[in-house]
């Protein structure tokens, strides 16, 4: 009986923890907005709903339904959390949230900073989801009335995959490849187009190249670099890092 009130213990005590984990990466304050990255004045909108580009892209993610393997819609429902931790099987066993407060508190504000520059758009471009504009696409990820474009988790893999880089370049080219098939996900789940990824990807770099000229993300940067290549057995970066104060 006592072991039986020990596993309820422990799992109540691992499911606060990693709701109060949820709710800190959400609420974490984004380190740019959409007025400092306005991407109704940056971006195409997105192709029309009647147009040849959105009938041939339909007809992509109807292919890739009958053609995606389980093993990719295992990968495509993990990949529809937004954090930085889906690099794990890239950066290795240590790249938890765990081992690497800093990293999780930091990139909690990178991934916050997606949102909100991307939310804005979305809003205002409406561009239907797949499914929304055909019932022969079968979702095999969770469903959202959002806007489809650009692409949330694009930007967000992005993003991310731009920011681990700068941090372990001696992974760069494995850290990008993941942060592709990342946004690729979305289309093999059925809940966006591939214009909606390619937009995304646009917007993850945008907002890359804005937060590597900001004081405050740099400072945050270079502390869970340490952190991070330290825990890797790796030099603190000094020698490799492209985030350079030439004043």
């Amino acid at each position: 009986m006592r072991h039986f009130f020990t596993s309820v213990l422990f799992c109540l005590v691992a499911a606060s923890t990693l709701l109060h984990s949820s709710a800190s990466a959400k609420g974490a304050e984004p380190f740019v907005s959409a007025g400092d990255i306005d991407l109704l004045k940056l971006l195409p909108p997105p192709p029309r709903s009647d147009s040849a580009q959105t009938k041939a892209e339909l007809g992509e993610i109807l292919t890739l339904q009958v053609t995606r393997t389980p093993e990719m819609v295992a990968r495509a429902k993990a990949d529809a959390v937004e954090n930085i931790w889906r690099f794990s099987d890239v950066m290795g066993e240590y790249f938890t949230a765990e081992n690497l407060p800093e990293c999780a508190a930091f990139f909690a504000r990178v991934v916050s900073s997606e949102g909100a520059v991307v939310d804005v758009s979305k809003d205002v471009w409406q561009r239907p989801r797949p499914y929304l504009y055909s019932d022969l696409v079968k979702p095999v990820v969770k469903m959202t009335a959002s806007g489809s474009y650009p692409s949330g988790h694009a930007t967000a893999g992005t993003l991310m995959g731009i920011v681990l880089a700068n941090m372990v370049p001696e992974k760069r080219p494995e850290i990008m490849a993941r942060a592709r098939e990342y946004a690729n996900n979305r289309v093999v789940g059925g809940v966006h187009y591939p214009s909606d990824i390619e937009a995304g990807r646009i917007v993850g770099t945008l907002i890359a190249a804005n937060l590597l000229t900001r004081d405050e993300f740099r400072v945050g940067f270079e502390s869970a670099k340490v952190e991070l290549r330290k825990k890797l057995g790796l030099d603190d970066g000094s020698s490799v890092s492209v985030i350079n104060d030439k004043r």
